[in-house]
């Protein structure tokens, strides 16, 4: 019992160290551009949210060390509520939109590392991916608030379409079986964030911008569909047993034959 909450311990120390790196870049942020308000407030928001989730996800998760790969998606996660502290002071001031891209280009690009450092040193687990995951799902929701800003609400419908599946999952419960592995799934995924991030920079005519959000819309419709429709079929699928095959009395025992003397 000693042995786990040693280990408990440090797995929270590893998250108390992330919030605190959190609060310094809001503070550098802060200082930087004078943020505002609605930036502080949402990036201490997020910052603590952070920390309880995965303070509890930990204490509940086998894990005895946070690993390498966890590390790198928890510095992911502070870019990302650098970037969540961008997006809510642009809509007080213009945003300073040289930082929030190399914010959000250094996360993306670091999207491939924790998952490559989880398999060289045998650290992956099922937190570390979901923590990874919902990383991503939370970038792109906040990117397509952002842009939606620009071009339209119809952006965020891209952010918002993992959590309609969450919350679709919890009516149809076939909708949480697993996935085979889809190279096509994972390119998708990353082309959004690409997508909304050359977006966002505003350096391309209006007309660009909305054809490749609306490009990277229809491949994660087209994305979402399919999984859906997959996991649809295997659902419905009826599993017939295989009919008993007839059984064949076993042959008697063979008695000894009497011999005449």
């Amino acid at each position: 019992m000693a042995l786990n909450n040693t280990y408990d311990a440090r797995l929270q120390q590893e998250t108390a160290v992330g919030a605190g790196v959190q609060l310094l870049l809001l503070a550098l942020l802060g200082t930087a551009i004078g943020m505002g308000v609605a930036g502080w407030l949402t990036g201490l928001a997020f910052a603590f949210a952070t920390w309880a989730v995965l303070s509890r996800a930990l204490h509940r998760s086998a894990l005895r060390s946070f690993g390498p790969a966890n590390r790198v998606t928890l510095g992911r996660a502070t870019l990302v509520g650098g970037v969540t502290a961008l997006v809510a002071d642009s809509f007080e001031s213009t945003p300073p939109v040289t930082l929030l891209v190399g914010l959000t280009a250094v996360a993306l690009l670091l999207d491939g590392v924790d998952g490559k450092v989880a398999r060289r040193t045998g650290t992956s687990s099922a937190l570390g991916a979901r923590f990874d995951m919902e990383v991503d799902a939370f970038l792109i929701l906040v990117l397509s608030v952002y842009v939606s800003t620009r071009l339209g609400p119809w952006v965020l419908l891209i952010g918002a379409m993992r959590y309609a599946f969450v919350a679709a999952a919890r009516v149809a419960p076939w909708l949480n079986s697993p996935l085979p592995p889809s190279f096509a799934r994972k390119t998708v995924a990353a082309l959004q964030g690409i997508c909304l991030l050359v977006a966002g920079a505003g350096l391309l005519p209006y007309e660009v911008e909305f054809g490749v959000v609306l490009l990277a819309l229809g491949s994660l419709v087209w994305s979402f569909g399919r999984d859906v429709a997959w996991l649809w079929r295997n659902a419905r699928r009826v599993v017939v047993p295989a009919e008993p095959e007839e059984e064949i009395p076993a042959p008697a025992a063979k008695t000894p034959e009497l011999v005449a003397g």
